[in-house]
């Protein structure tokens, strides 16, 4: 079996026990224990720490070689080594607040290329995958990104920093210049899940500042892989680590890239 074939596997099999986990903390949180990272908004809960450490566990048993860059507490320096990034719980705040828009994502970079994804919604049911090369899936049925042409028929998503009240590219402005244009927008407050959903062509275009490799490494393949488009804002490659991301499908991409405003040095999470 290939890498890319056992990595999914495990991935998927990974993303599927961490929800189970995630669904047993539901709205049973110590709220006591709740901790606040970079802003009042950016929170951590129990469920994070123990989604990500069994997500960790089953790729350090599956693929002891490999680097891990989660979302919490590990941090590999392996070097070219094949690299896990991981979020054990994508839309926390929905979470705490028991709304069902949370996910589980996993994705794996081999030399710097996207391998395998996975995005894993418990309370929805919802699992989407993706290898380099054999397309997206949601639940195993293949999924293809919107083939809408026009701004004016298309719904959006996008989102907002924790840190929003401190930084002077909050997105607000990308916002307000798209509000009247377009038939809809749409926060989840997931990356992973905007990703997914643009994806599965529920969403034509997805677009955010301030996001971490974690937010995208798994959602950006998803929507490669369903033929869609995935640059950076200024229309390059720097997605995974540029802070910013512009993904639609290929007719639409570079109508919503060309609407949005950036400063490549502010957008940095």
């Amino acid at each position: 079996m290939s890498l890319g074939s056992e990595a999914l596997r495990v991935a998927r099999e990974a993303a599927i026990g961490a929800g189970e986990i995630l669904s047993e903390y539901l709205g049973k949180l110590d709220l006591e224990r709740m901790q606040r990272k970079s802003s009042r908004r950016d929170l951590q809960t129990e469920a994070d720490l123990e989604s990500e450490r069994y997500l960790v566990r089953c790729l350090r048993e599956a693929f002891p070689s490999h680097a891990i860059e989660a979302e919490e507490e590990t941090r590999d320096d392996l070097g070219e080594a094949p690299r896990w990034f991981l979020d054990p719980l994508d839309g926390t705040v929905n979470f705490v607040h028991r709304l069902p828009a949370f996910a589980v994502s996993m994705g794996l970079f081999v030399q710097g290329v996207p391998e395998v994804a996975v995005v894993h919604l418990p309370t929805l049911r919802e699992t989407f995958t993706a290898r380099r090369g054999g397309g997206a899936h949601l639940n195993g049925e293949p999924l293809r990104v919107s083939e809408q042409t026009e701004l004016a028929e298309s719904v959006l998503a996008t989102g907002f920093p924790y840190r929003r009240g401190e930084l002077e590219h909050d997105n607000l402005a990308n916002f307000q210049a798209l509000f009247h244009e377009v038939r809809g927008l749409r926060r989840m407050g997931s990356a992973a899940i905007d990703l997914a959903y643009t994806a599965a062509g529920r969403f034509d275009g997805y677009w955010e500042l301030h996001l971490a490799p974690h937010d995208v490494a798994a959602g950006a393949l998803l929507v490669r892989e369903a033929g869609g488009r995935v640059t950076d804002l200024a229309g390059g490659e720097d997605w995974l680590r540029g802070g910013n991301i512009v993904a639609a499908g290929p007719l639409l991409h570079e109508r919503l890239r060309a609407r949005l405003e950036f400063a490549p040095e502010g957008t940095r999470p």
